[in-house]
């Protein structure tokens, strides 16, 4: 039994590193200063769940190898996202009721990005999607470059090869 716990898992290693590919990204200084993303706690989730949204977008591919490398990036972020919690002083009690919160909030997110992107080119769901979450308490007049860097980022991944991803490997454009 021990065994079969601890045994390798490559999809969740995958997963961890896409995960970690994100979060690099969404720390990118430029979507910050140049696209004025609040530098919040509330923003920097809606930056780190974009990323993950787009990585999720990318992989929405038949075969069980991606559906497993998808789920490893989903725990992945949502064990980020726990470990957070607990790191800002949120009581193991309470900490449960935020995670519901934060589920619901990032399957909302989800399903409005995959809208927004069922759209494109038409970036105007984008768009407001963006004024929503990201600039919720920002300059929502910088949402139209955002969208411009989201659009633009999931046609760059959209090129890259699904095995790249497969093996955890991700190349982000600048932004």
């Amino acid at each position: 039994m021990l065994k079969r716990l601890f045994r390798p898992n490559p999809a969740r290693d995958i997963g961890r590193a896409l995960y970690a590919a994100a979060v690099e990204q969404a720390r990118a200084p430029a979507l910050y200063a140049t696209f004025a993303a609040p530098d919040t706690v509330e923003g920097r989730f809606e930056i780190y769940t974009l990323h993950v949204v787009l990585l999720l977008d990318r992989l929405n591919q038949p075969g069980d190898r991606v559906k497993a490398t998808s789920q490893g990036l989903f725990d992945a972020y949502v064990g980020a996202l726990d470990h957070a919690l607990r790191e800002m002083g949120v009581g193991d009690l309470s900490v449960g009721k935020k995670m519901r919160k934060l589920g619901e909030a990032f399957y909302g997110r989800v399903k409005s990005y995959h809208a927004a992107f069922a759209a494109l080119p038409e970036r105007g769901a984008l768009h407001d999607l963006l004024a929503r979450t990201v600039y919720a308490e920002g300059d929502a007049g910088r949402a139209p470059a955002l969208a411009d860097y989201v659009a633009a980022q999931r046609d760059h991944l959209a090129a890259q090869p699904l095995d790249q991803l497969l093996d955890g490997r991700v190349d982000w454009r600048l932004p």
